[in-house]
């Protein structure tokens, strides 16, 4: 898909909360050491950090490498899996914090880990129409999983965030995108349960693999390119292994993805997982480099994207917090005040 006007990243922000739950105290409380762990630790929210105030830490990180007024900004869309409120969208608060408001248009998303790259595709088609100059399209979550659960492990906290606007003034544009969605329940939620339920082995096939593959392989074909035509790539990342193995399917190299891939240190972001992996990635990019970015959400999709990187990205690229100093800036807790920040235990 192409839009009719072209489209790029003016800014880009990340943010991480500082706590870190060591995979091991998993272990430790669950299953005695025994078990190995998935990842070396995950990013989890202070009692003070929430889906709404993430989102607002990486719309300014945004802003300050836009350099616009944010009175500009005529859409501000946040996608994500555990919004602070059942009803009552995030946007709105994002948008009044960064001033914004009142003459924009705000919105939630959600389709599971792909929600914010559904409000990119959004935004690219309201930019890409003439309909507005910029746009700001926002992925974050602070993920749960159920105690004792495999998602324990992963389940981490974070956010990014993407203005966009016409390709002549952005760090990065849009060659084209691809996007490939079934009904594939691999992951859902019902209403009043306060965790969701995964499919354990079947979220892999037919379900990741399937989806992600597709959506990539698919965008490839429609541009002609393959693997070698990319500086980086950064796939959506529930593991370290399905990233890796789905990489070296397309012909990806290790270190073409791994400069965006964190999970090991920040755990699975879910809407925001291949979000902050292309805000590492745009950390250290250099003019002409082409990165390959490919989300996957549960329910089941993927949306692929094709970026080019300007010239601009050398003087914006310090204007803003990156994505690794927010990874290094960490405190390590335990599992009992992992328990207290999250709201583990319901006090009756």
């Amino acid at each position: 898909m192409r839009p009719t006007r072209e489209v790029g990243i003016i800014g880009y922000g990340a943010y991480v909360p500082r706590y870190r739950l060591p995979a091991t105290e998993v272990d430790r409380v669950w299953t005695d050491g025994y078990s190995g762990t998935p990842i070396k630790e995950k990013a989890v929210p202070g009692p003070d950090e929430d889906t709404a105030t993430m989102s607002i830490e990486a719309a300014r990180n945004a802003l300050k490498r836009a350099g616009i007024d944010p009175v500009r900004i005529r859409a501000v869309w946040v996608g994500s899996e555990s919004p602070p409120y059942a009803v009552k969208p995030a946007a709105t608060i994002v948008a009044e914090a960064i001033g914004a408001v009142p003459e924009t248009q705000a919105a939630d998303w959600e389709f599971a880990c792909k929600a914010g790259t559904e409000a990119m595709q959004a935004a690219i088609g309201m930019v890409g129409s003439g309909m507005m100059d910029y746009a700001l399209a926002i992925g974050a979550d602070t993920a749960q999983g159920r105690p004792g659960d495999a998602l324990e492990y992963t389940a981490g906290a974070g956010s990014a965030a993407y203005l966009l606007g016409p390709k002549e003034e952005s760090l990065a544009y849009f060659e084209a995108s691809y996007s490939y969605v079934t009904d594939t329940p691999d992951f859902f939620r019902r209403p009043y349960q306060h965790y969701p339920q995964h499919g354990s082995r079947f979220t892999g096939e037919p379900a990741y693999f399937k989806h992600l593959l597709a959506a990539a392989q698919g965008l490839l074909n429609e541009l002609g390119y393959t693997a070698k035509d990319f500086a980086a790539a950064v796939f959506h990342q529930p593991n370290v292994a399905f990233p890796q193995r789905a990489a070296k399917e397309l012909g990806f190299s290790r270190e073409q993805i791994q400069t965006g891939l964190l999970v090991s240190e920040i755990g699975n972001t879910y809407a925001a997982s291949s979000l902050l992996g292309l805000t590492a990635i745009l950390d250290q990019a250099k003019p002409g480099d082409r990165v390959l970015l490919v989300s996957y959400g549960s329910g089941a999709g993927s949306d692929a994207f094709s970026l080019i990187v300007t010239d601009r990205v050398v003087e914006r690229q310090n204007k803003a917090p990156h994505t690794r100093d927010y990874i290094a800036r960490r405190k390590e807790i335990d599992y009992a005040l992992y328990v207290r920040y999250r709201k583990k235990l319901h006090m009756h």
